[in-house]
């Protein structure tokens, strides 16, 4: 004992000559820790720091999450596992971008990254300290850690970290997340932990590790060789991700939160941030991978499919193991094959194709990145358009450029053909039949994958409109897919779903050669080994921009509650209602992020003119009255446009002269001026139809409400004289153009005439209200607009004509299709039919599906096909005049 009092006598006198040595800070000579980071680590040692860090990409959208924080917040950085370089990289990288930087590394000691003489001042401090107290001060109870973070700087805190758990849990050491808890609820500023990781490896998780793995660490927490490793030879391959902040003080404020103690607050919150970061590294690498064999036992070993199977049996009067061996066939031929050697090479065989057939992939990269910060929620439903089959391909080398999973694709069965067939299961395709009418198995078994897929957590994507569009818009929603996947959703295959919808644009395509050929009444050719040969030949070609756009993810757990609908207790014929509806949001979705391409507008001038001869001066007027309209709108332009929309313009006519779309009326015109006539190609109407088509979504509204106009046969009208022929318009048209629910026929004819009148097209008249005068240029660009619909109209006249001359069921499905197509040519050849683009099938289509939903199947209705028949006549009559 006396020689203790004499150890201690003696340290009292020592140290505190010793301590003028570290030269404290003025408040407390004893703050000095290992776990402050003052960034004066030696040269060669913030060389290598520099080095490493300058390697690492990090996006502008996740440094927009950090600027938008109040400086007057306490900012803390929070990672899952505990990596002294994410320390390193956030405090150099954020230091140099002069945001909040870490410098209180909570469970850190940075040995041997300080600088001798702070390593003295921390050494002589702290055994002061042990000779005064017997027993070493830490940087929480103290309170340096609380005081650092009050005093402005900001910390970094690591989540997930065996030795540093144990202490806490067996020798009771504090827990960071509990200090800052505590601090939170002490000070009225409020503590913003902002999650944060690094992915050295963005490849999915496999189910088992290798010995590799073993070795050197997983893809989720790689060893320090394999991440010097990847950092040196492909950092290009990281990814450093910020994900939404949290705010402690709303956090804790939750009602659920708020009357814990504060030790199980900790837990919660230590387990909320977890839950992000493996939400945002899931965004990113995919799911847990599981090999095909893994799925295919997972779905049918399920109870209540073997318990379907069984009733299935039973009811067919099948054996168990037949029905088992077909339903085991059903699945091999719809499962993906999800493979990561096939999904690289896709990427760099597609970065070759996309680099000699187009000039450049314009993408929206904000929308990117919200799409993808919607996927940490939920798996993503991608609703793309479908105009080509490159629409396969161009996602999901968009979404695997930009760091996130390429998505299971469903695909027509048509497409499972050797070779491609394999290769597309490998980057994730699953291929389902046209129709599964008279296949209830089939159906259960397709059901059941899809289930399987959300459960997983996988991304998916559909095509809505069921088959590629050969008229360049949008066809009718199909709501087979969609009911499976919300009703997988029901089931509980997860939690929410976000559906995306996708507009993908083409200046040109690559099949308008062959949807000219099938919009005319040709066979659509098979995909086979041989025509995947042939397609070489494009290879040769320039194909212009692609221009791809995301909608704003909705929430399908959100639409249900605002539709304030129970969707397990409706009845079939609701629910087909209610997906029917959905259907029709999404394609409006999709049509409202088209991007004008000037492809389409030089094809809508061309085709809109009266006659099939024209002067460049008749042309760019429509050209001009269609941009004006399309600037009242806001639409999105093509960058092209946007940049020389002249210039532009001129390069499309030269490149239709070329293409022999439309020719000089006198071939030896040298210069093109105002007065060069031109003369449009009657065989290739269809294809400029087909561009007039790419942008007509823009215009529909207000051709509607020209023919409207144009019908009051007067100079002078009301908004409410055109109520009555918008509303029929839009009904006939339905399937061509669909309608947006959420807006009322008014609220569209409103929007339509101001649009008129910010062109000149009307006026208002000063003495009445709600009344409007037409100009003197106004009626002719009201047929401008109105000219829009005349080829729909020709061919749903000819689609009376058909009803008008056969009785209800002389001929069914194609072959009724065929006939219509048989009359509208004769129709054409004797001059009573104009336009030869009204010649198509899908059109047809669409009138029979109309025509047959309003009471009409033959010519037993007389009375009904008159009536439209003469209201039709009129409105063309109307248009050409």
């Amino acid at each position: 004992m006396a020689l203790f009092q004499k150890l201690k006598g003696l340290s009292l006198k020592l140290w505190p000559k010793l301590g003028r040595l570290t030269n404290p800070m003025p408040e407390n000579t004893e703050d000095h820790f290992l776990c402050f980071y003052p960034g004066n680590s030696g040269y060669l040692i913030q060389k290598l720091i520099k080095r490493l860090i300058n390697k690492l990409n990090f996006d502008d959208h996740n440094i927009e999450k950090i600027k938008n924080i109040d400086t007057n917040n306490i900012v803390v950085y929070a990672s899952k596992n505990k990596r002294v370089l994410d320390f390193l990289y956030f405090h150099t990288k954020l230091k140099n971008l002069n945001l909040p930087y870490p410098q209180i590394g909570f469970d850190f000691r940075f040995l041997f990254l300080l600088p001798v003489k702070q390593l003295c001042r921390i050494f002589i401090c702290h055994m002061n300290y042990f000779f005064r107290h017997f027993h070493f001060e830490d940087a929480y109870t103290t309170g340096y850690a609380t005081k650092q973070l009050l005093n402005g700087r900001s910390g970094f805190i690591c989540l997930i970290e065996e030795e540093d758990f144990y202490k806490r849990f067996i020798k009771s050491t504090p827990d960071p997340l509990f200090l800052l808890i505590e601090l939170q609820k002490n000070t009225k500023k409020s503590v913003i932990i902002i999650p944060e990781d690094i992915i050295y490896i963005t490849k999915p998780m496999r189910k088992n590790p290798t010995l590799a793995d073993i070795l050197l660490g997983t893809h989720e927490k790689p060893g320090l060789i394999k991440r010097f490793f990847i950092i040196l030879k492909k950092p290009e391959k990281i990814r450093v991700e910020i994900t939404k902040p949290v705010n402690l003080k709303q956090f804790i404020s939750r009602p659920e939160i708020e009357q814990l103690a504060s030790e199980f607050q900790v837990h919660r919150l230590r387990s909320h941030l977890v839950d992000i970061l493996n939400r945002q590294r899931k965004s990113i690498t995919g799911p847990v991978l599981k090999s095909r064999q893994e799925i295919t036992e997972d779905i049918l070993t399920k109870k209540s499919l073997r318990e379907y199977l069984a009733e299935y049996a039973s009811e067919n009067k099948l054996t168990l193991s037949k029905t088992h061996k077909k339903a085991a066939g059903y699945i091999k031929e719809i499962a993906a094959n999800y493979n990561l050697q096939i999904i690289n090479f896709g990427n760099w065989l597609l970065a070759w194709v996309f680099k000699n057939i187009f000039e450049d992939l314009v993408v929206n990269q904000e929308q990117i990145n919200r799409m993808r910060e919607k996927s940490t929620k939920a798996p993503l439903i991608l609703v793309p358009c479908h105009k080509s089959h490159l629409d396969y391909l161009l996602l999901p080398y968009v979404m695997f450029k930009n760091n996130m999973p390429c998505p299971h694709i469903a695909a027509g069965k048509n497409l499972s053909f050797w070779p491609l067939g394999p290769l597309f299961r490998g980057g994730g395709a699953f291929f389902l039949r046209r129709t599964f009418k008279g296949a209830p198995l089939y159906a259960k078994i397709f059901a059941a994958y899809l289930e399987k897929l959300l459960y997983e957590g996988f991304n998916i994507k559909i095509f809505i409109e069921g088959g590629r569009s050969r008229t360049g818009k949008l066809l009718s929603p199909k709501p087979g897919g969609l009911a499976m996947l919300i009703n997988a959703y029901i089931n509980g295959a997860c939690s929410n779903l976000y559906f995306v919808p996708v507009f993908i644009g083409y200046d040109r395509v690559l099949e308008e050669d062959a949807y000219l050929k099938e919009i005319e009444g040709g066979k659509k050719t098979p995909e086979t080994l041989k025509g995947l040969i042939n397609a070489r030949k494009f290879l040769k070609k320039k194909y212009g921009k692609v221009y791809m756009r995301f909608d704003e993810p909705i929430s399908i757990k959100e639409y249900i509650q605002k539709k304030n609908i129970d969707l397990s207790k409706t009845s079939s014929d609701e629910y087909i209602k209610f997906i029917k509806s959905f259907g029709y949001k999404l394609i409006n979705a999709i049509n409202t992020n088209a991007v004008v391409t000037p492809h389409g507008i030089i094809a809508s001038a061309v085709l809109n003119c009266s006659k099939n001869s024209f002067t460049k001066k008749q042309m760019i007027a429509r050209v001009n009255t269609y941009m004006n309209l399309l600037t009242f709108m806001n639409a999105e332009l093509s960058d092209t446009l946007l940049i020389d929309s002249d210039n532009t313009l001129n390069s499309v006519v030269n490149d239709f002269i070329s293409r022999n779309f439309i020719e000089l009326a006198d071939e030896d015109d040298n210069d093109i001026t105002e007065h060069t006539v031109f003369i449009v190609k009657d065989n290739k109407r269809a294809i400029l139809d087909y561009y007039k088509n790419s942008v007509i979504s823009f215009f529909v509204k207000f051709a509607y409400t020209a023919v409207a106009i144009l019908e009051t046969d007067r100079f002078q009208f009301s908004s409410s004289d055109l109520v009555v022929r918008y509303k029929f318009l839009e009904k006939i048209f339905t399937d061509e153009f669909f309608f947006d629910e959420e807006t009322t026929y008014e609220e569209d004819i409103s929007t339509c005439i101001k649009g008129f009148i910010n062109d000149g097209i009307i006026v208002p008249d000063s003495r009445q209200l709600d009344m409007f005068s037409i100009t003197s240029q106004g009626l002719r660009k009201l047929k401008w607009f109105a000219a829009f619909l005349q080829p729909f109209f020709e061919s749903y006249k000819t689609t009376l004509l058909y009803f008008e001359k056969y009785e209800a069921g002389k001929h069914e499905g194609k072959e009724q299709i065929k006939k219509i197509h048989s009359k509208g040519t004769k129709l054409y050849k004797g001059k009573i039919i104009t336009f030869k683009e009204s010649l198509s099938l899908v059109n047809y289509k669409n009138a029979v599906h109309y025509f047959t939903k309003s009471g009409i199947n033959g010519s037993q209705d007389h009375t009904q096909i008159e009536y439209y028949k003469n209201i039709i006549d009129r409105l063309i009559l109307l248009i050409a005049s």
